[in-house]
C-alpha cells in the first residue's frame, strides 16, 4: 500500500507545484485536480507532513471559504501570511478573497 499512497502524494504535490504565484487554491480544489474528489482532508495531511526543507508552495493552499487553516496568531499562520503577501496576495483577518485570488485554469 505505500506505493499507492506515494502515488497519491505525488499527484497532490504536482497540483500544488502548478498553482501560479499570486493565486491560491482550496484543499478541495487541489484534491479534485489531482483526481481525488472528496479528499480535501487528505491533501491537508499530505501538506502538513512536508519536510521543512520542501520548496513546494504549500502556502498557496487554503480553505474553500478563503480562510487560512492555521490557528490565528500561530507561527505557521504568520509564515503563510508572509509568503502570500510576498507574492501579492492580500490576507485580511486570516482570510483571502477567493474571487480575486483563486486559481482558475
Amino acid at each position: 500500500m505505500p506505493e499507492a499512497s506515494d502515488t497519491l502524494n505525488q499527484r497532490i504535490w504536482q497540483v500544488v507545484s502548478a498553482i501560479p504565484v499570486g493565486t491560491v487554491a482550496s484543499y478541495g480544489d487541489v484534491a479534485k485536480r489531482a483526481g481525488l474528489p472528496g479528499y480535501a482532508r487528505y491533501v491537508g495531511r499530505v501538506l502538513r507532513n512536508l519536510p521543512p526543507s520542501s520548496t513546494l508552495p504549500w502556502h498557496r493552499v487554503i480553505k474553500a471559504d478563503g480562510r487560512l487553516a492555521f490557528m490565528s496568531g500561530s507561527e505557521s499562520e504568520r509564515r503563510q501570511i508572509a509568503c502570500l503577501t510576498k507574492e501579492g496576495v492580500l490576507v485580511r483577518r486570516g482570510r483571502v478573497d477567493m474571487k480575486r485570488y483563486a486559481w482558475h485554469q
